[in-house]
């Protein structure tokens, strides 16, 4: 998932560009804004590919969200494992809790946001109709907002003296709904309302074409809604706005639920743990294409195993097994991100990505590759030998760098924002896009 600080593709003749703070797996290239009539042109170009996805995509919608989120189940199955490899201590509370909320003065080189206050019906009202929009795994856009609103540091109630403008608008809420059937067709032209009503009303939209608003973007279709979380290394056309690479919503009143229930003496009595949707058969529509076959291919090989924990069913305290696990998997499902990912590293179980060529949050200052293991799509094959080399020569450095409180805070938002939070690394990205300020470029010229 990313902030991106892009131009989002809205449908309207005047040319409207802007940052979007996207929780999307994305590109390492920058974003550049992409009009309508661009997108068409790859519309026709990619017709049936196109058309192929589309059946994909409602398939994913109706099993994803109904089979792949965490329901009342109770199967468990976990394999003892020798005392070497379970004396990892449990992550402490105090290392997901920050010691120091952000201070006035000098921070982020003095950068101010103003954050519109946009009518109920693009953020407020959405909230209003389900709490879960405030808690699911897409709830960044609303955390981001709660922390400016909540932030005096940073937030100005002056709009001339803003470096960069904040549109709250809340396109995700509706994207997971209670049935697990998610509304798609409300996001653009709630996006597109949105630019409307600033153009109309504030000067600011207008004299940059957007080019220094910002949006959230934190559910799995980025800038162009297409299937794709946090980002990816390669090329994409949905990642051609400028943007910033950022975590899913992980509660941290849930991370600590998990923390204070877990086993007192903090051993880890699962090997490797997955659970989630997988597809028993392979040659069915979803077998063979979603999780690029990758899910099916790990149940087939280490299904009912005796050290791999691997379970279809949903199970609402799973992240109370994620706290007794050792290595936690963490495929790609129809996109190459998964919550799975913070999920597990906040909570001490060694993050397994599974998913080429994908982009993780932060990485300008979370070390992944001392916090995490990386397993080609095509080497899943071998993943028990590959997970017990770990386990025989490096795997209490990676546990010793998971206990770091720096990095646990930069995956996890907090309101009020906090010092080293997810916010915080987002406004410090921000920081070094200054030169995309107004103001700033104004006083300049004078």
């Amino acid at each position: 998932m990313s902030l991106d600080i892009k131009r989002p593709s809205i449908n309207k003749t005047k040319k409207k560009t802007g940052f979007i703070v996207k929780m999307q797996l994305n590109n390492n290239n920058n974003r550049s804004g992409h009009n309508k009539r661009n997108l068409f042109f790859v519309f026709f170009r990619n017709y049936y590919r196109w058309v192929i996805w589309l059946f994909l995509s409602l398939y994913f919608f109706t099993s994803y969200f109904a089979g792949d989120q965490s329901s009342p189940s109770t199967t468990t199955t976990t394999s003892l494992l020798s005392n070497h490899l379970t004396s990892s201590s449990l992550p402490s509370r105090a290392l997901i809790e920050s010691s120091a909320i952000l201070k006035p003065g000098g921070l982020f080189s003095g950068m101010k946001i103003y954050v519109y206050d946009l009518p109920a019906r693009f953020n407020v009202d959405w909230v209003t109709a389900s709490d879960r929009c405030a808690s699911h795994l897409f709830a960044a856009e609303v955390a981001i907002h709660r922390a400016l609103l909540s932030d005096s540091s940073v937030r100005t109630l002056d709009p001339e003296e803003a470096d960069f403008f904040f549109v709250p608008v809340y396109v995700s809420c509706n994207f997971s709904t209670a049935n697990g059937f998610p509304s798609l067709s409300h996001a653009r032209s709630l996006i597109s309302s949105a630019v409307d009503f600033l153009s109309d009303s504030y000067p600011f939209w207008n004299r940059t074409r957007g080019s220094d608003h910002v949006f959230v973007a934190s559910h799995d279709f980025g800038a162009c809604f297409h299937a794709m979380t946090f980002g990816v290394n390669y090329k994409h056309p949905c990642q051609e706005a400028e943007h910033v690479v950022i975590p899913p919503y992980i509660p941290p009143e849930s991370v600590r639920r998990a923390i204070d229930r877990a086993p007192a003496n903090g051993r880890r009595d699962i090997w490797a743990f997955f659970r989630g949707k997988m597809e028993v058969n392979p040659k069915n529509i979803s077998g063979r294409f979603y999780s690029k076959g990758v899910r099916t291919a790990i149940l087939k090989k280490y299904g009912g195993r005796r050290r791999f924990h691997l379970n279809r069913h949903r199970f609402a305290g799973y992240r109370s097994e994620i706290v007794r696990s050792l290595f936690c998997l963490c495929p790609l499902g129809w996109a190459p991100w998964s919550p799975r990912l913070v999920e597990s590293a906040v909570l001490g179980c060694v993050p397994v990505v599974i998913a080429d060529g994908i982009k993780l949050p932060f990485s300008e200052t979370v070390r992944w590759s001392e916090i995490s293991l990386t397993v080609a799509e095509k080497d899943v094959k071998n993943l028990r030998k590959i997970l017990e080399r770990v386990a025989a020569t490096n795997l209490s450095v990676i546990q010793r760098n998971l206990r770091e409180p720096a990095f646990k805070r930069a995956l996890l938002y907090n309101v009020p924002m906090m010092e080293g939070d997810a916010t915080w690394h987002i406004l410090e990205a921000l920081r070094r896009k200054l030169d995309r300020s107004f103001r700033r470029s104004s006083v300049l010229s004078q």
